[in-house]
């Protein structure tokens, strides 16, 4: 009988031995973890010849390692869309997005303290390379927390999507505005979208609900050229000079709102000088003694989604460009600060979107705090998909860190950016738990 016994518990101890090794394990040491970023990060997408399908096959190779569906789509040639799925329990409640981009802007190596590809982690544990902020961290954070919520056996309820998209840092027109209205991503039923934000220097995460949009306004002047030597009113260089000065009042007026701390940066309307350019030149250089007879400037302006629209284009043309002073002005890039029904293109922030409500109890949980929700001072991808009126939230997870997107020497601590891993296994596990009013065919709004 001793015997039987023994061999009984031998035979079940083997059975057990048997199907935890037929369940899957995707656990990671932390050096793992960071061994995985920075083999990301040592990609060369750095515009304007990033290497997507590296990236591409780098991400779909991480993804098969956890389970996850994958496909690649080419909008434009060349240019492919990563998109990764995680089948929900109910795939007719509208879906979780978890976008990211793979693009990242060029460096100047000379000046940086380790090479901006090298991923190198110095002694105080900063992860130095291009991407590392923006946005490399935030698309392999996505990864990682879907590889503990699968190690902990969490079945989620919604259908869970993520998306590496290229062309983000030249305006995503042939990424994340080509992927948002085909008919791929209308069947995915996004209820929700995350996308990337900004490091904060204090101890607070930021958050962005909407962003203010590109308007790349050119100015030009004409008049009558005359000798370099003569006086005269009206000259294209006077008139366009008029315009600069009246816009430099303008924007003092909006710069000094935020140094006062009345508005945030994202709130005012910024005002920066692209170019100016003027005068005749000759194989020797410029024609000093002839005044020319135009003279054009640019600039880069943003408009928040809370500003009227109307308003601008009316200032621009009485003040900063008059027909009286034979100006006009065009627009390189205008993009419109509503959405498809004519609404600022902002997401709500308070009891009207449970999705927000589900964010700020999240990052609660995992231990984070948020500061005030911000309008984002620049572009992102997110506005594609806030166009269609559906909710994007701004969010890169990285406090106690210095804002270093296409500066220098960016970097993140290997702890921030290991904490930021847990805080979205918090909010990706509360949205895809989230059961909702409606399914599909119900507005946004109800979900």
């Amino acid at each position: 009988m001793a015997v039987m016994s023994n061999l009984s518990h031998l035979f079940l101890l083997t059975l057990i031995v048997f199907f935890f090794n037929l369940s899957p394990s995707f656990s990671s040491s932390s050096s793992e973890v960071l061994s995985r970023f920075q083999q990301y990060l040592r990609i060369n997408t750095a515009q304007p010849n990033p290497d997507y399908f590296e990236a591409a096959k780098f991400i779909i190779s991480d993804a098969n390692s956890i389970s996850l569906q994958s496909q690649t789509i080419e909008f434009v040639s060349g240019k492919p869309v990563v998109i990764l799925k995680w089948t929900g329990k109910d795939p007719n409640l509208p879906s979780i997005l978890l976008n990211s981009h793979t693009d990242v802007v060029p460096s100047e190596a000379s000046k940086w303290i380790h090479p901006p590809l090298g991923a190198h982690i110095d002694s105080d544990g900063r992860i130095y390379a291009r991407g590392s902020q923006d946005m490399k961290c935030v698309g392999m954070q996505y990864m990682e927390a879907i590889r503990k919520m699968k190690n902990r056996g969490f079945e989620p309820l919604r259908t869970i999507y993520l998306s590496f998209v290229p062309d983000e840092e030249t305006g995503g027109h042939e990424g994340a505005a080509k992927f948002a209205i085909s008919d791929v991503f209308k069947e995915m039923n996004v209820g929700i979208v995350l996308d990337e934000g900004l490091a904060s220097p204090g101890e607070n995460y930021r958050a962005f609900y909407g962003e203010r949009c590109p308007w790349w306004t050119v100015i030009k002047a004409v008049g009558a050229p005359g000798h370099g030597a003569k006086l005269f009113d009206n000259s294209a260089m006077e008139n366009l000079l008029k315009s600069v000065e009246s816009v430099r009042r303008f924007r003092t007026s909006q710069f000094d709102l935020v140094k006062s701390g009345l508005r945030e940066e994202g709130d005012v309307i910024s005002v920066n000088m692209a170019f100016l350019k003027a005068g005749t030149s000759s194989p020797t250089g410029f024609v000093m003694n002839l005044q020319p007879s135009e003279a054009e400037a640019g600039f880069d302006v943003r408009i928040p989604p809370t500003a009227d629209p109307v308003s601008v284009e009316r200032r621009i043309a009485e003040e900063w460009a008059p027909v009286s002073r034979n100006m006009t002005y065009s627009f390189k890039q205008k993009v419109s600060v509503h959405d498809k029904f004519g609404k600022p293109a902002i997401t709500a922030t308070d009891s009207s979107n449970p999705w927000w409500g589900l964010f700020e109890e999240a990052v609660k949980k995992a231990g984070g705090k948020l500061g005030k929700p911000e309008i984002f001072p620049a572009s992102t991808d997110s506005r594609y998909f806030r166009e269609l009126g559906i909710p994007a939230i701004g969010f890169s997870p990285m406090a106690n860190t210095p804002i270093l997107l296409h500066d220098h020497n960016e970097f993140l601590s290997k702890d921030e950016y290991l904490k930021g891993i847990d805080v979205y296994v918090s909010i990706i596990e509360a949205y895809a738990s989230f059961r909702g009013t409606s399914s599909q065919g119900s507005t946004r709004e109800e979900l």
